[in-house]
């Protein structure tokens, strides 16, 4: 169960300096997260398209060998796409994945759709990352190509950003 309002999604992703959007996404069948619950350390939101295809395999696992720079952060990753939670948890299992992945299923997008990150025709979430500082502001954020990893390189860069404007 969500806890969001759709009814002013933008058409393109949210850019930095936006408050990011509160949400309560299931991250297993009988447990939430709420994005507001981790103000104070930087967040990762990792929307992807689909729980088993390619691209999306690769670019989770390129995140999840990342755990350890991203920790230097003190950053909280999360992976969201429309996939069911019993989807997520077969693939973080069968991927070893050490990081949550939540479930925006139902309403289907509705996160997404808050983030600008849903993609009408597919159904999907488009492939975007997003740097949350401790504040809940979006501090970067980018729209990868579907069928293109996007990588780490640029979340790490925006990390850094974060960390040089806090000291």
């Amino acid at each position: 169960m969500t806890q969001t309002d759709t009814s002013a999604a933008p058409d393109s992703i949210l850019s930095a300096g936006t408050p990011a959007p509160d949400f309560t996404l299931p991250a297993t069948p009988d447990q939430t997260l709420t994005l507001s619950e981790l103000r104070g350390n930087p967040v990762v939101l990792v929307f992807y398209p689909a729980d088993w295809s390619s691209v999306c395999g690769d670019e989770l696992a390129v995140f999840n060998q990342s755990l350890p720079l991203l920790s230097e952060y003190h950053a909280v990753l999360l992976g969201i796409s429309v996939d069911s939670t019993w989807s997520h948890q077969a693939y973080r299992q069968s991927r070893k994945l050490e990081f949550d992945l939540l479930s925006d299923y139902h309403p289907k997008g509705e996160v997404s759709k808050l983030y600008g990150s849903y993609d009408e025709k597919s159904g999907s979430s488009k492939r975007s990352l997003f740097v949350i500082d401790g504040d809940g502001v979006i501090s970067w954020s980018y729209l990868s190509p579907v069928a293109i990893n996007p990588g780490v390189n640029g979340v790490l860069d925006a990390l850094d950003e974060l960390k040089k404007s806090a000291t």
